[in-house]
Formats: structure tokens, C-alpha cells, sequence
């Protein structure tokens, strides 16, 4: 992750630079009043597209609401944040807001990490998820686990021998940690 500026901004003055027509092929976030141009490689792209077609998929079949991918930004307590691929269920939003960052938090945030990712960044970015109600998938390619993060539960971490679960979230959701990581 690049931090682009030191300068805080307020996130009235983020969300004029990020729509700016320069600014819009660019993935930005807004934390802690700074913007931080998210950098991604094509492993964690990958996975982040893998997980997120095949919920996408299921999503619709079941008509449970709608997925969005790397383009999609949400609003985050204070935060702006640009998840690798999110789900929002009916219940919490019937249809896309239209809006740049979603005011609504997801119901689901996928977090697949890459190089550039901080320790300390990746905490405080699930911690701020959970305190907004979202349930935090976050893929980490190199050791190829996934910790399932949800609130008011122990962090469940799972290997190459076990199946992600979208429990009662995505009821009937399944896919082997072999396939996401092949």
C-alpha cells in the first residue's frame, strides 16, 4: 500500500480528490485522514477474482443480494475502504448505492494480501470492518490460509485441508481452501 500524501484531509476533501477524472482509474482509500493508493499483484488479484466470481455466482442464483469487486468502495465508521471483493445481502441493502463509497458497510469483506500489505494496517482495517458489522475473509497467499473474522467470535483460522463456509451469511456456500490456493 502506497500512502500518497501526509496532508490529512477530511472526507468531504478525499472524496473530491478521488473523483477527480485523473484519480479514477486509481484504487484509494481514505484512513485515518490520509489517501493510500491501494497496489495489488496478479496472485492476490487472482484469488480476490476467483472468490469473488464464484459468491457472485451463488449470490444471484440464490438471490441473496449482490457482489461487488476491487472497484467498489465503502464508508467504513470514519474510513473509506476499497475491499478485493464484497457481498451485501438484501437484508442490509437491497441494491448498489451508485455512490463511489457505498455508505451501507458490506455484509461480507474479502481481504487477500499481497507483499505490500502492512501487519499492523491489515488489523486495524479488519478491526474497523468488524466494529462496523462486517465479516472479514482475509486470504493470505503465502502460507495459504484464510481467517474467518466475525463479531463476537474467536478468529477461526483454516488450512489446505479445510472448506470455506459461508454459514449463515451465504447458507450452502462452499469452496475447498485446495482450490482457492492451487
Amino acid at each position: 500500500m502506497v500512502v500518497l500524501d501526509r496532508v490529512l484531509l477530511s472526507a468531504a476533501e478525499f472524496e473530491q480528490v478521488a473523483l477527480q477524472p485523473e484519480n479514477r482509474d486509481l484504487r484509494l482509500e481514505w484512513i485515518d485522514g490520509e489517501i493510500r493508493q491501494l497496489v495489488v499483484n496478479d496472485q492476490s488479484s487472482a484469488i480476490a477474482m476467483y472468490v469473488g466470481g464464484l459468491m457472485a455466482v451463488f449470490v444471484r442464483q440464490h438471490d441473496l443480494g449482490y457482489v461487488t469487486g476491487a472497484d467498489g468502495g465503502y464508508v467504513i465508521g470514519e474510513h473509506r475502504y476499497i475491499p478485493d471483493a464484497a457481498f451485501m445481502s438484501k437484508t442490509r441493502q437491497t441494491a448498489p448505492s451508485g455512490q463511489a463509497y457505498n455508505p451501507t458497510p458490506p455484509t461480507l469483506a474479502l481481504e487477500v494480501l499481497s507483499p505490500t500489505d502492512r501487519h499492523d494496517e491489515v488489523e486495524s482495517t479488519i478491526a474497523h470492518y468488524l466494529a462496523a458489522g462486517t465479516r472479514v475473509w482475509s486470504f493470505d497467499p503465502q502460507t495459504k490460509t484464510v481467517q474467518v473474522h466475525r463479531v463476537g467470535l474467536d478468529v477461526l483460522t483454516l488450512t489446505l485441508d479445510d472448506t470455506l463456509d459461508g454459514e449463515d451469511m451465504l447458507p450452502g456456500f462452499q469452496v475447498p481452501l485446495r482450490d482457492i490456493f492451487r
